[in-house]
């Protein structure tokens, strides 16, 4: 917190951020290093993702694309919404700092 302003999602509720970026273009990355790349139609408390529209990308490199496709959230997942101006791997946010979750698995 920066002169008492919140900055990059700091305490905002992660569900409220979730629910907003439905229907966007997210990034979605795991803990084995594996991103995929698609359009956000749902996540649920366990943090199961459904995307549309996905690609897979290993080491930057794209290797798959799919119609939809569900990571399960045991994978341990960060999910950051695409720029719209930006949508290469690592350039992430909405033009006010990188929002995202992470899900640390046990």
């Amino acid at each position: 917190m920066e002169n008492g302003t919140a900055t990059q999602g700091e305490g905002r509720d992660p569900s409220g951020f979730l629910s907003e970026i439905i229907g966007s273009q997210v990034t979605v990355k795991l803990n084995s290093g594996v991103v995929y790349k698609g359009e956000l139609q749902s996540v649920d408390g366990y943090m199961n993702i459904a995307l549309e529209k996905t690609e897979e990308h290993v080491n930057g490199v794209k290797k798959r694309s799919y119609g939809d496709a569900f990571v399960r959230g045991n994978n341990g997942v960060r999910i950051s919404k695409e720029n719209s101006l930006e949508g290469d791997l690592g350039k992430t946010g909405s033009g006010d700092g990188v929002t995202d979750i992470l899900r640390q698995t046990a």
